[in-house]
């Protein structure tokens, strides 16, 4: 094998592989990439047991061939090579690397103990690349981090004709994202749950614009773009429909200045202590406000801001912190609507300007407000 490459071509690439490579394995070849240079292209692989990612760039092939070496080796000398051209070739037993003078030599991997690549499930259709990331981005906060309950660190992808909704819970919070997409047939239909962790890894690197192929199988799901491609096993369990949980029945509404609303809860929540919650006073009226509240006896902080609020004159609920920054850290525009049940019960946040059908919603469970 020898081929040329510029540096960042390379070190985009086994960047991009070696996100799935395991940290620790008991198979040693799992840490390598699978390097295949021929016909003008360079393919560089890996995978562990719950993802692969593959991934070609243009090279200057002079002698086609496929070599395994330890990627995250690799990617740690991709990233102190000089700039410019690189020349990489299998000498003997090793593969070097070669860039302005800099010169490094990697042992190589048994080719014939490395796992077969898994194949690209069935491809169901194709959504907009960076839709799809945004909405990824959206609900992968609601996602839950415990382990002992692994289908609660998943995302649900629901296929449906013509819509593709992603949703994530934690049981305390749900997200949920709905967006358009082109099935290949109309009567595609899937509905499975994926890493949120692996599924937020995938949508990072969609940086370019253009569609997203989407692929599903009974064990895993598929994503190709741009030349690179993912596939994830899916988690077992199904997550929580949402339907119901997501309608809200004569709620108060109010609207706020969505920026103002987070730098309002991460200055007061300064005194929060202990994950002690975070208290909203909302007052209808011509000057309309939410007044927010935290801490206890001696340690109190506050700030009120301008609110428009429809239905209950007044109405006063509280909320975690952390899920409350989460959330309005989610939403992009310039306002954010909470439609309020009242304390201790559901409200659920949407985009200020999305007054029906919003594509993105965001529950939150609030608690009874403290006593300050």
């Amino acid at each position: 094998m020898r081929f040329r490459i510029e540096r960042g071509a390379l070190t985009d690439a086994v960047a991009w592989a070696a996100r799935v490579l395991p940290a620790r394995s008991p198979v040693p070849v799992l840490g390598g990439l699978l390097l295949d240079a021929a016909d003008g292209r360079l393919r560089v692989s890996g995978l562990d047991f719950e993802a692969s990612a593959c991934v070609e760039a243009e090279a200057c092939t002079e002698r086609a061939g496929t070599v395994l070496v330890m990627g995250r080796r690799l990617l740690d000398i991709c990233k102190v090579l000089p700039d410019g051209p690189v020349e990489c070739a299998t000498e003997g037993s090793r593969f070097t690397v070669t860039g302005d003078g800099a010169r490094f030599g990697l042992s190589l991997l048994p080719l014939d103990d490395y796992p077969a690549p898994p194949s690209l499930p069935e491809v169901r259709g194709a959504v907009d690349a960076p839709e799809f990331a945004a909405a990824v981005a959206h609900v992968a906060v609601a996602a839950g981090r415990d382990d002992t309950l692994p289908t609660l660190t998943g995302i649900r992808l629901v296929l449906d004709g013509s819509t593709m909704t992603l949703a994530a819970t934690d049981r305390y919070r749900f997200a949920v994202h709905t967006l358009p997409w082109k099935a290949t047939a109309p009567d595609v239909a899937a509905d499975v749950v994926v890493s949120a962790r692996r599924l937020t890894e995938i949508a990072r690197s969609l940086g370019r614009p253009g569609l997203v192929s989407v692929a599903v199988d009974g064990g895993s799901v598929g994503f190709e773009h741009a030349g690179m491609r993912s596939t994830v096993r899916l988690l077992d369990g199904r997550l929580p429909h949402h339907d119901k949980l997501f309608a809200m029945d004569g709620p108060t509404e109010a609207v706020t200045d969505r920026a103002r609303l987070a730098e309002a809860v991460k200055r007061v929540s300064v005194v929060a202590d202990g994950g002690s919650p975070l208290q909203m006073s909302f007052s209808g009226g011509p000057g309309g406000s939410v007044l927010l509240q935290a801490g206890y006896e001696d340690d109190v902080a506050s700030q009120s801001l301008p609110a428009t609020v429809e239905g209950a004159e007044e109405m006063t609920v509280a909320f975690n912190p952390a899920y409350l920054m989460d959330a309005l850290s989610s939403f992009d525009g310039e306002t954010v609507r909470l439609s309020l049940m009242g304390p201790g019960r559901r409200a659920l946040l949407t985009g200020g300007e999305d007054t029906e059908n919003p594509a993105y919603r965001h529950l939150l469970m609030s608690v009874k407000p403290a006593m300050l």
